[in-house]
């Protein structure tokens, strides 16, 4: 589903940033934690600022690239910038406006799961790009989609974190109700100045769940580098027959 021009705090915020390099920052609400906030110009840094998970990413990519979730591009860019063809999505209009006037060559306004324009050889959900399935139970709508999307001995590159971090008492045990959904299943509120965007479910997931995820639906994966505080990048690759 597309982001309405008028309901988009992101875009809005990433657009201001490109055209007056006005830093005010988005206000981020998530169901689980205290409200946050985010800089737009975090999502313009180079690659020598990208945090280490996504520069391995950036290794790791090879072949026609699948940028989904793109933002203001920055990933997009630098691959470019290597001789790499990327074709970048994401449901925000004013971020692909963003994207289109910072030089992308390939850029397209549309829902991941509406797109079928492949195959590509690397597909790549970075920035927890991967909680657009909302919830676990996502994950089977998520690999048969991908699916059609894959070169053969293609591969998804993905970064996600554990939030267990988020629940952890003062004697190291962990508050969760088993009962209740996974503590990874969130819902977020994005406000910038006077736009409110409307509230969006997101997962954040595991490598042990993701692991499952993918077993599940035939592919492998492989968690190539761990970050300090229970952030992952993980590679998954279909299974051969």
């Amino acid at each position: 589903m597309l982001i309405d021009i008028k309901k988009d705090p992101i875009g809005s915020a990433l657009l201001d940033y490109y055209q007056q390099e006005e830093d005010t920052a988005i206000t981020v609400n998530l169901d689980i934690a205290d409200e946050d906030s985010l800089l737009p110009s975090y999502f313009f840094r180079r690659y020598e600022a990208f945090p280490e998970l996504e520069k391995e990413a950036m290794q790791q990519t090879k072949g026609r690239v699948l940028d989904v979730g793109a933002g203001a591009g920055s990933h997009s860019l630098y691959l470019q910038s290597e001789g790499f063809d990327v074709t970048a999505l994401d449901v925000s209009p004013k971020s692909v406006d963003v994207m289109k006037a910072r030089g992308l060559d390939s850029v397209q306004l549309v829902d991941f799961f509406e797109y079928n324009e492949g195959p590509f050889d690397t597909i790549l959900f970075l920035m927890n790009g991967i909680g657009l399935v909302k919830n676990l139970e996502g994950f089977k709508r998520f690999f048969k989609h991908v699916k059609s999307l894959l070169a053969p001995n293609g591969q998804i590159i993905l970064d996600s974190s554990d939030l267990i971090y988020m629940f952890e008492e003062e004697d190291g045990s962990y508050l969760i109700d088993i009962n209740e959904v996974y503590h990874g299943e969130v819902e977020f509120n994005l406000n910038y100045k006077n736009i409110k965007g409307e509230p969006f479910k997101w997962l954040y997931v595991s490598e042990e769940l993701l692991q499952d995820a993918a077993e599940e639906n035939g592919f492998s994966c492989d968690i190539v580098r761990q970050g300090a505080h229970y952030d992952y990048l993980a590679r998954l690759s279909l299974k051969k027959p």
